[in-house]
């Protein structure tokens, strides 16, 4: 094997293990900046050594040694150690000592730990494009420059928005362990809230020349499906790994093959991906069977389990959507909520009874720079044969849209509202 392929095994093996090793070493040290530290430190030592050695029969027990080697020495160097210290050294030492399999340390303690990590890097302590930065740089293994092509920021930003995410949570004093009782309820919702953060940003891309971010998307499914896995009896976990796999299946029926969105109701239902649609609607049922059918993802869920189930746009259940929407609406008023409610009762009802609905939100501060609010405002005059208003508020759409294909399709909507008037 040339140093090359050594190379690219060894960062095929970090890509794997990487958020394993930092749940462990945070457990460990109590510190997940250092946890981070020292797992990059073992990286570095399996870049050294490995090309003369070949790659270990167990990569990441080589790993986690390493990293354990790496924290004795960290401690031991602290001339300011303290009793504290001296017992975590004492621990390490015991466990490196006691341990001759330690693959099977590192199964034995990942769900308690990697839960504990997740949690730690979603507290609501933090801000939400922290937790999302700080989630996929720990969990989910994505450089700073990943991260900030994602989101479209520079790698200042994000290196300093994670920089600051870990000193909040190092000076906070907070203890690094899965909360309990009521504090579980707050923290999980705030992890979940993440998830959903990164989805959506992969799903539907805020700015950029792609309609979509796939990678956003599958990181977000596996944090998700991860949680799941480490909380099983949590239906909000269960309904938002539904409602993210749902969405999920329409992937290939999105764009065309140039990159142009292709809207629902014109999409290829034979693309979706059924196997997704069927874990989709198995996780919801899940969701249901556990209480959380009322729950703010579970009726996401069941909403686009309405599309997938329907074999034709003709079919859809549009009065059902409709419902479900009201029901989220009262659960989590939000006029966002409020104009996709607006596009149900279109659709189940007629376009002037959509546009009503779509009139009251016009001063509605948080769409004041939101594209979609006219997009769907023109979409509804064009169906009522109102095609000159129709194109002002495509344009007006247009004008707003950070994303490019979501401003180009804007602006042929408009082209096609003045060649209709």
């Amino acid at each position: 094997m040339t140093v090359a392929d050594t190379h690219r095994a060894i960062l095929a093996v970090w890509r794997i293990e990487q958020a394993r090793l930092i749940a462990v070493l945070a457990r460990m040290t109590r510190d997940v900046s250092l946890a981070e530290e020292l797992a990059q430190e073992a990286l570095v030592t399996a870049l050294e050594r490995w090309p003369d050695t070949g790659v270990p029969e167990k990569p990441g027990a080589w790993l986690l040694a390493a990293a354990k080697r790496r924290a004795i020495d960290h401690f031991r160097r602290d001339k300011m150690l303290e009793r504290k210290h001296a017992a975590l050294v004492h621990e390490l030492e015991t466990e490196q000592d006691s341990t001759p399999d330690l693959d099977a340390a590192l199964d034995d303690d990942i769900g308690d730990d990697m839960l504990r990590l997740i949690f730690t890097a979603c507290h609501p302590l933090l801000s939400p494009e922290a937790r999302a930065a700080l989630t996929l740089r720990m969990i989910a293994g994505l450089t700073t420059e990943e991260i900030a092509r994602a989101f479209l920021a520079s790698e200042a930003t994000i290196a300093q928005r994670i920089v600051r995410a870990k000193r909040t949570l190092s000076e906070s004093g907070l203890a690094y362990e899965t909360p309990r009782g009521p504090e579980l309820a707050q923290r999980l919702a705030s992890v979940l809230g993440v998830i959903y953060l990164i989805f959506n940003e992969g799903y539907a891309a805020t700015a950029g020349d792609d309609w979509m971010r796939p990678q956003l998307c599958e990181e977000a499914l596996r944090l998700g499906r991860m949680l799941v896995s480490l909380a099983p009896q949590e239906p909000e976990a269960r309904g938002l790994v539904s409602l993210m796999e749902l969405h999920a299946s329409r992937t290939a029926a999105r764009t065309t093959a140039a990159g142009e969105p292709v809207l629902l109701l014109e999409q290829n239902r034979a693309s979706w991906d059924h196997l997704l649609i069927q874990r989709g609607l198995a996780a919801l049922a899940r969701a249901e069977e556990l209480g959380g059918a009322r729950g703010f993802y579970a009726l996401q869920a069941a909403i686009v389990a309405c599309h997938a189930r329907a074999p034709t746009a003709a079919a859809t259940d549009w009065t059902r959507i409709a419902a479900l929407y009201a029901e989220l609406a009262s659960l989590a008023p939000s006029p966002v909520i409020e104009l996709n409610r607006a596009v149900a009762v279109a659709m189940a009802e007629g376009a002037q009874a959509g546009l009503d609905i779509i009139d009251r939100l016009a001063d509605e501060p948080a769409l004041k720079c939101y594209p979609l609010l006219p997009g769907v405002r023109g979409d509804l005059l064009f169906k009522l044969g109102r095609h000159s208003e129709a194109r002002i508020a495509f344009d007006h759409a247009a004008a707003l849209a950070t994303n490019r294909r979501e401003r180009d399709l804007m602006l042929r909507r408009a082209r096609e509202a003045l060649a209709a008037q």
